[in-house]
């Protein structure tokens, strides 16, 4: 029996006779001695689609992180989660979403909800292993009350917003939920608000934050640096200079994208510049990745993937990712080991030299031999997502195994397998290939006849255009056993509604905690 075969038809038990889940693990070397651990800077873009970095053709381009990229490891292998929230509480926790009550939409700000305190962040085992830690940009993973504040969650500083969008130069970030207008500013230096910035492109003001934390780190602590840039989430804004390169895109919101891509890079290239000015480059892990899928209506691209952000079709969850470091054993290659967002919390943390005493039971792996030496991925399935609160669909194809009207995917091997409704799985070319954008993504659920099972072979058809299921019932039926299974183990959802007290009117007209 092939290997491939053997993970999908058999249970972990068995899955381990074949040598999948076999004690002969790899066991990662580190780059460094305990006495120098490596600085650690991750770089997260926001809405970022897989077709718009220029090694994957685009139009758009990106010097920088096509030479980092370049220097060191893509990955091409590499999954995040299909919106916000879920993607930074995976990478800050480890644990799938399912495991921490985030399953189901994002945290919105007026939402009593967060991230639960009952196991320590990814930032909190790196300081306790020794590092200076500090968070710029965008945080999106709860607020209502001030321990989950990022200065609270192990950071020792915080400069950025707290909420999931807002204006780019005016850092106000406005919202109509249940009949109410809710509008505030969202933008922080620790925990007190900067009115002072307005005018100032946010790009531009993380970056120079991020810059003076360098310049300003003293080199007897490693560093820890997580820059999760607001660029290019909506609304698209972008000063014009910006956008001169571009003036032969005729669709304005791809040619003011593009320039926002453009400006995202620039940062990352100052950042890394200084880095080298301060004489941290040569022992800095760096890391760049998405934080899901791009949205096509917002002018992002996710060509030749199925679907976009916010569906569970590849172009929703396969993310643009890559690591540049001199402490790399190999470099300038491209990876197709088998990662998730979640394997960051062990990797970055095996790199400190932490602990992983006091975490909950991690769903993520330590990845660094993979990234660094090329060994096989430790990792073999992976859970997209289940989400029992989406609108179910269809009917029930296979009774009494999982139910397939719920919204769910499961990757094992080589094969995927989708259920209920999975969100617009629609392909779509780059817009200025033909000077359109699509007007809207569709949610609603398809209607109660609709398809609700879906198989793939990923590895032979990562666009998604084949499906199996009629041809391999019994891969489903495994499939749809091992997300049963992991819905035994899932929390109760967490998805509170609307409380009137988030208004920023009653908090001096700024967003922040309010219990």
């Amino acid at each position: 029996m092939s290997r491939t075969l053997c993970l999908i038809l058999l249970t972990f038990e068995a899955a381990a006779i074949c040598g999948v889940f076999g004690a002969t693990k790899d066991v990662p070397t580190y780059p460094a001695a305990p006495s120098r651990p490596p600085n650690i800077v991750f770089v997260l873009a926001d809405d970022y689609g897989f077709h718009d970095v220029g090694y994957h053709g685009s139009r758009i381009r990106t010097p920088t992180l096509d030479r980092l990229a370049s220097e060191g490891v893509r990955l091409e292998n590499y999954y995040v989660q299909p919106i916000c929230t879920p993607t930074r509480s995976q990478l800050m926790s480890g644990r799938y979403q399912i495991h921490t009550g985030l399953q189901h939409g994002i945290i919105w700000a007026s939402q009593p909800n967060a991230l639960p305190l009952d196991s320590p962040t990814l930032a909190d085992k790196i300081r306790e292993a020794g590092y200076a830690t500090h968070a710029v940009g965008k945080w999106h993973l709860g607020f209502y009350k001030q321990e989950y504040l990022p200065t609270n969650r192990g950071f020792d500083s915080f400069y950025g917003y707290l909420t999931g969008s807002e204006m780019y130069f005016n850092h106000t970030r406005c919202y109509d939920r249940s009949g109410s207008d809710w509008c505030g500013l969202d933008l922080r230096d620790n925990t007190t608000p900067v009115f002072s910035e307005t005018g100032n492109y946010s790009a531009h003001l993380f970056t120079r934050q991020a810059v003076n934390i360098v310049k300003n780190h003293p080199p007897s602590k490693p560093l820890f640096l997580y820059l999760a840039y607001q660029s290019v989430h909506a609304p698209l804004q972008v000063p014009d200079a910006y956008m001169e390169p571009y003036q032969d895109i005729l669709n304005k919101s791809r040619r003011i994208y593009a320039g926002m891509v453009a400006c995202m890079d620039e940062g990352v290239k100052n950042l890394t510049e200084a880095l080298q000015d301060a004489g941290l480059w040569d022992n800095t892990v760096f890391v760049f990745s998405t934080d899901n899928g791009g949205p096509v209506w917002a002018a992002a691209n996710n060509w030749p993937l199925r679907g976009a952000k916010g569906t569970l079709w590849e172009g929703g969850v396969h993310g643009v990712g890559f690591v540049r470091s001199d402490l790399l054993k190999q470099k300038g290659v491209i990876n197709r080991g088998f990662i998730h967002v979640s394997d960051w919390f062990p990797t970055l943390l095996g790199l400190a030299g932490g602990s992983l005493n006091g975490t909950k039971a991690l769903d993520g792996f330590d990845q660094w031999a993979t990234i660094s030496e090329g060994k096989a991925s430790p990792r073999t399935e992976l859970l997209h997502n289940i989400d029992i609160l989406f609108p179910p669909a269809g009917d029930t194809s296979y009774p009494g195994a999982f139910d397939t009207r719920v919204r769910a995917a499961i990757r094992s091997g080589d094969m995927k397998l989708i259920t209920g409704d999975p969100g617009e799985g629609e392909w779509t070319p780059p817009p200025e290939e033909d000077n359109l954008l699509p007007t809207s993504f569709s949610s609603d659920s398809p209607s109660a006849d609709a398809q609700n099972v879906w198989l793939f072979n990923i590895t032979a058809d990562p666009e998604e255009r084949h499906d199996l299921s009629q041809q391999y019932p019994d891969v489903v039926k495994k499939l749809l056993q091992r997300l049963q299974y992991y819905n035994s183990t899932a929390v109760p959802p967490r998805y509170p509604p609307n409380d009137p007290n988030c208004d920023p009117a009653m908090h001096g007209g700024v967003w922040g905690p309010w219990e």
